[in-house]
């Protein structure tokens, strides 16, 4: 029986390497995969170079920002979505690619990648988190180590 993947891709992380394309094709090759791509780096310079601030985030990420701030956040996880559904054409991967942002109504939620995780993970048989190897990945291994289903995940250049 397949099972329900999720792979939360940081935004920093989306220039896929052999190696993750071959481990997603592992997966995919048997499994339900959705990928869910963040853009925390690309969001806070989009912010800066249209003159927001960029504040700390809050429980749940990015909590007190205008129409024109979720916006602009959601341009910018929907280019790294398109640039990664661009990057996986042609390798023979049967997998969806979501962004965090949920809509309640007509009102953009945007939900912090790893908030999105928490919240999907009833849903899912695995769950892994791929981030940058070092530092963010020790810190991701230390906020999920209380989820067996989740797996931090990262990948050498």
């Amino acid at each position: 029986m397949k099972q329900n993947i999720l792979v939360k891709l940081s935004g920093d992380a989306i220039d896929l390497t052999d190696a993750q394309i071959t481990w997603m094709r592992g997966m995919a090759s048997k499994n339900y995969v959705v990928i869910v791509v963040g853009g925390g780096t690309q969001i806070n310079e989009a912010f800066n170079k249209a003159g927001h601030p960029v504040k700390d985030f809050g429980i749940l990420g990015r909590d007190d920002l205008t129409f024109e701030q979720r916006q602009l956040a959601r341009d910018v996880l929907e280019k790294n979505q398109a640039e990664l559904q661009d990057r996986l054409i042609g390798i023979d991967l049967p997998l969806t690619v979501e962004i965090p942002v949920i809509q309640v109504g007509s009102v953009l939620c945007h939900v912090n990648g790893d908030q999105y995780v928490l919240s999907a993970y009833n849903g899912f048989d695995k769950i892994y988190v791929v981030t940058l190897p070092g530092a963010r990945h020790d810190i991701k291994v230390e906020k999920f180590e209380k989820y067996p289903k989740i797996e931090i995940k990262s990948f050498q250049e």
